[in-house]
C-alpha cells in the first residue's frame, strides 16, 4: 500500500460553460519511502492536484487515501486530524510563528496533537539538518535557508505518512535551496520519509526518485530513477 494514492481524481472549477477541470482523471501511488517531484507548466494542475492530496482542497469526485485512510467525504474536525497527525507540510513561505523560538517551532505540532515530544526525532532530524546551534533563535533571527531547515524539521519531528513540499525553495538563494532539496532527499533515504514536492525547476526535480509531468490536469509524463 503506498503512503498516499489517488483514484481518477477530479477538481473542478465554476459550473457550466465556464467550468474548468483543473485536475481530470488523475490516478496515482505515491510509494513510501520515495521522493516523487510533480512539475507541470503553469496551470497544468500540479498544485491544485498536491493541495487536494493533502486535504488542502476537496475534490469533486474520486477519491484519495493517506495511510491507508480515505480522506475524501470525512469531516472537517477529522480531517484536520489527519492533516495534524499524518501530514507534513513544507511551504514556499516557511510559515514560522515569530513569536517562539525554532525549537519552539518544531515541537507546536506534537504539542497541539496533545502528545509527548519523540526527543529521539528531534535530536535526529535536528542533527540532520545542522540547526542544533539556532535551536532558541527566533525565525527573526534566522536566514531564509535556516528558516525553511526549521519548517522541514516541523513537518518531520511528528514521523508524518507524507510530507507535501510546495515550492520549497522559491524563496531561497540557490545555495540554500540546494541544502534544504539535500534535507528533503535525505529525509527519504535516512529516515524512510515519503516526500512529495512541486515545483517548477528542473534542478529541484533532479533531486527526486521520481516525476511526475502534468499538462492541462492531466499526468503526461511519469518517470522513475
Amino acid at each position: 500500500m503506498g503512503a498516499v494514492t489517488a483514484t481518477e481524481l477530479v477538481k473542478t472549477y465554476g459550473s457550466g460553460d465556464r467550468s474548468v477541470r483543473a485536475v481530470d482523471g488523475v490516478s496515482a501511488t505515491f510509494d513510501r519511502g520515495r521522493f516523487t517531484a510533480i512539475m507541470g507548466p503553469s496551470g497544468s494542475g500540479k498544485s491544485t492536484f498536491m493541495h487536494c492530496l493533502a486535504g488542502l482542497d476537496t475534490v469533486t469526485s474520486g477519491s484519495i487515501t493517506i495511510g491507508g485512510t480515505e480522506i475524501t467525504g470525512l469531516s472537517d474536525r477529522a480531517l484536520t486530524a489527519v492533516r495534524r497527525d499524518r501530514v507534513g507540510f513544507v511551504f514556499q513561505s516557511f510559515n514560522l510563528l515569530p513569536q517562539l523560538t525554532a525549537r519552539q517551532n518544531i515541537t507546536l505540532p506534537a504539542e497541539l496533537a496533545g502528545r509527548t515530544v519523540d526527543q529521539g526525532m528531534f535530536d535526529q532530524v535536528v542533527g540532520i539538518l545542522g540547526i542544533g546551534d539556532r535551536l532558541d533563535h527566533r525565525p527573526a533571527e534566522l536566514s531564509g535557508g535556516q528558516q525553511q531547515r526549521v519548517a522541514l524539521a516541523r513537518a518531520l519531528s511528528t514521523r508524518p505518512d507524507v510530507i507535501f513540499a510546495d515550492e520549497p525553495t522559491g524563496n531561497l538563494d540557490s545555495r540554500s535551496g540546494a541544502e534544504v532539496l539535500s534535507f528533503l532527499r535525505d529525509s527519504v533515504h535516512r529516515l524512510g520519509q515519503t516526500v512529495v514536492m512541486v515545483t517548477h525547476d528542473q534542478s529541484a526535480a533532479a533531486y527526486a526518485d521520481r516525476v511526475l509531468v502534468l499538462a492541462d490536469g492531466r499526468i503526461v509524463q511519469d518517470t522513475s530513477r
